[in-house]
């Protein structure tokens, strides 16, 4: 009965240190770049422009303020949805912009100072085209080209269909009312 006892003993002792080792095995390399699909890669300026210089592509900007509630809503809501994340990060370069922290921006050997007198930096000003509203999402196609401003807050089925509609190129043959008519949403609001 010792023995029995013994040797069950063992083979459990056994199998439990082979198990762990397999678990100690390395998980085949990735090829190409990871993409984080637990949180929007946020970038400031500075980084942006170093990562277009090695790979151009969108930029998504997002403006907002601290006193904002909705931009709030947009950050609990929308920018931790699961697909917007995906897209976003495999798409876009995302910029988070505080339009009234209190710094200068460099961009494209430009300088933008902030205006203590309006509580706004001069480059969000620029990019909401002088109407200051947030929040409020910047696109921008590669090389900080053409931005153009969609004030308001966005949630998950409407970010969607923008998302798609700038990330696929799609604005370039298409007029967005046309798009809107046909476009068919599959990402779900969370609960």
């Amino acid at each position: 009965m010792k023995r029995i006892l013994i040797l069950a003993i063992a083979l459990v002792f056994v199998s439990g240190q082979v198990i762990a080792g397999d678990k100690k095995k390395k998980a085949p390399a990735v090829k190409g770049p990871r993409i984080d699909t637990t949180k929007i890669t946020w970038m400031n300026w500075d980084e942006v422009q170093v990562a277009m210089k090695k790979e151009p592509r969108k930029i998504w900007v997002d403006i907002y303020t601290d006193w904002c509630s909705w931009c709030k809503v947009m950050d609990q809501k929308t920018f931790t949805n699961h697909d917007v994340i995906k897209y976003m990060n495999t798409k876009f370069y995302a910029v988070k912009f505080n339009a009234e922290k209190p710094e200068d921006i460099m961009l494209l050997g430009k300088m933008y100072k902030y205006n203590a007198d309006n509580k706004i930096n001069e480059l969000a000003m620029q990019l909401m085209r002088g109407q200051p509203s947030y929040p409020t999402s910047v696109f921008m196609e590669e090389n900080f080209q053409n931005p153009n401003p969609i004030p308001g807050y966005l949630p998950v089925s409407q970010i969607e269909a923008i998302l798609k509609f700038l990330g696929e190129g799609i604005y370039k043959s298409q007029k967005w009312e046309e798009y809107q008519k046909t476009f068919t949403g599959t990402w779900k609001e969370a609960m």
